[in-house]
């Protein structure tokens, strides 16, 4: 019988710690280049985000303003420069496509999420700000919103786990994209949604790291993310 300590030890190294071989070094004029456009879409994208979710629920410019910004997110990491999908360590010492190991963190990451918002949604001065977000689905067309949602958390990935982290470099990628990521987050004024991309940046920046590609931190996003939307409003309304 597996040993289930083992097991999940074995499963986060393979999905968070240790990195796939691969070579991605890049001539000195593309490097700049990239930094230069990661840059320029990093500015645009925060003002635009920003000016996104300052919009009134119920206002459907809110649909006009994600799907500008994830055109923003995605054509920034596009136009940076090569992107790769990345590969995934198997359990026969193989490469794959990483499909299983993200769709498992994203499972987790959820069951966090969820428990903590168990505990957020009886602090009214917490539970304020991310009823704000909902407030967007509450008001406007669930099918909508969560379009855009993926568009944009798949558009977010193609910009902060793959252009911003090929042009960060090799210094400290991880810290600096979560870093950035959550304070281009902050740029809406909701601290919850800036502690929440946070944490959400550590983990798909890991998986960048290990899988050298962008395909494990769109899946894990996406799922997350669609779970936030579709869950935490049940959640909150239970506990309060």
């Amino acid at each position: 019988m597996a040993n289930p300590v083992r097991e999940l030890r074995s499963f986060v190294a393979a999905a968070l710690v240790a990195p796939v071989p691969r070579d991605h070094t890049e001539p000195d004029a593309l490097f700049r280049r990239r930094r230069w456009v990661a840059l320029v879409t990093l500015v645009v994208g925060s003002l635009v985000l920003g000016a996104t979710l300052r919009i009134p629920p119920g206002d459907q410019l809110f649909y006009v303003g994600g799907l500008a910004l994830a055109a923003v997110w995605a054509a920034g990491g596009l136009a940076s420069g090569q992107l790769h999908l990345g590969w995934a360590h198997t359990r026969d010492a193989d490469f794959a496509r990483p499909i299983v190991q993200p769709v498992a963190l994203a499972v987790l990451a959820i069951a966090i999420f969820l428990a903590g918002a168990a505990v957020v949604g009886q602090v009214p001065w917490l539970a304020g700000p991310i009823d704000d977000v909902l407030d967007h689905v509450r008001y406007g067309s669930l099918a909508i919103v969560w379009a855009i949602t993926v568009v944009n958390g798949i558009a977010e990935e193609l910009y902060f786990r793959g252009a911003l982290f090929a042009a960060v470099g090799r210094t400290h990628p991880i810290a600096v994209t979560t870093v950035i990521y959550a304070l281009a987050t902050l740029a809406t004024g909701n601290l919850m949604l800036a502690f929440a991309a946070l944490l959400l940046g550590l983990i798909t920046g890991a998986q960048r790291r290990v899988t050298g590609g962008v395909l494990a931190p769109i899946i894990t996003h996406v799922l997350w993310s669609s779970a936030m939307l579709l869950l935490l409003p049940a959640i909150l309304d239970l506990v309060r």
